[in-house]
């Protein structure tokens, strides 16, 4: 899988470089993410611009990525998605979605919440 990876303070952006997000493509996305050492301390966008076909299990997958992501404390926000793949996405997952129009958008729905936490965790 072809893949460009942002680096930041907070936040690791990824873009799947691959018109299509097929079953293999999308295991390989999970792998790659649970691998990502930058991804131990940081939150992630997932930057879909580049995909433009998708398979039915896609939006599972996507789901499972994010849900990982929060499961570890972290935020996710998605940008960057198609229409259709953006109305499984809803269907599947509900409101939980960080679905930003732009990766300006995107960035600041992960630190909105980074700020959030780091609130909530100074009143403990």
């Amino acid at each position: 899988m072809k893949f460009k990876i942002d680096t930041k303070e907070k936040i690791v952006v990824f873009c799947p470089e691959e018109p299509a997000l097929d079953a293999n493509l999308s295991a390989e996305l999970i792998s790659t993410l649970d691998s990502l050492p930058e991804l131990e301390t940081r939150n992630l966008i997932l930057d879909l611009t580049f995909v433009e076909k998708y398979d039915p299990s896609t939006a599972q997958v996507i789901l499972t990525v994010y849900q990982n992501i929060y499961d570890k404390g972290r935020s996710c926000a998605l940008t960057g998605v198609n229409n259709a793949l953006t109305k499984e996405l809803k269907t599947e997952g509900g409101d939980m979605l960080n679905i930003a129009p732009t990766l300006a958008e995107a960035i600041d729905l992960v630190m909105m919440e980074e700020l959030e936490r780091e609130l909530l965790d100074g009143l403990d």
